[in-house]
């Protein structure tokens, strides 16, 4: 059975914020899984978000994104600085909507690259939802010691955004 435990929750303040940071990752931990609940100031009603390790901004990340929207289905691929995680409501959608999004990260602490699974939604008060399943590793055999979240295009997260950080326990 597993066990999750909360590492840390960091929710953004007036004004805003243009990353959602854990940092002093405790490596005690077999997996790790994020939850976010998020909503950008852009214009538009809606932006990819990008997950980022250990400040790396190499091109160390590649992902694979299938999403549709209740009318079409795409899906596309991306070698990158960061694995893109999700859609989240922008200024231009219905107020006070926020996306939900998991990451779930194996093994984040061994020496092999690190793998990830993302799933989100995301919604405009009935006139559009959008569902994402993305699947990404970080090239990297360093064990994951800070994550960063942040809003794409240069974006900043709206007040009230949250996400959790969670260790888990195998026993």
């Amino acid at each position: 059975m597993a066990t999750f435990n909360l590492i840390q929750t960091v929710t953004v303040g007036a004004g805003g914020a243009a990353t959602i940071n854990f940092t002093s990752i405790p490596q005690i931990y077999t997996d790790l899984i994020v939850y976010l609940s998020g909503r950008y100031d852009n214009a538009v009603s809606f932006n990819a978000g990008a997950l980022r390790f250990n400040n790396d901004s190499g091109n160390n990340y590649s992902y694979r994104v299938l999403r549709g929207n209740g009318s079409s289905v795409d899906s596309f691929s991306g070698t990158t600085s960061y694995i893109e995680f999700g859609t989240n409501q922008g200024s231009g959608s219905t107020a006070n909507i926020f996306g939900s999004h998991s990451a779930y990260i194996p093994n984040y602490a061994g020496s092999t690259f690190k793998s990830v699974s993302m799933d989100q939604v995301a919604e405009n008060n009935a006139i559009e939802t959008r569902m994402q399943l993305t699947s990404g590793l970080w090239s990297s055999t360093s064990a994951i010691t800070l994550i960063t979240i942040f809003p794409g295009g240069g974006y900043n997260w709206v007040q009230y955004s949250s996400a959790s950080l969670y260790g888990i326990s195998k026993t």
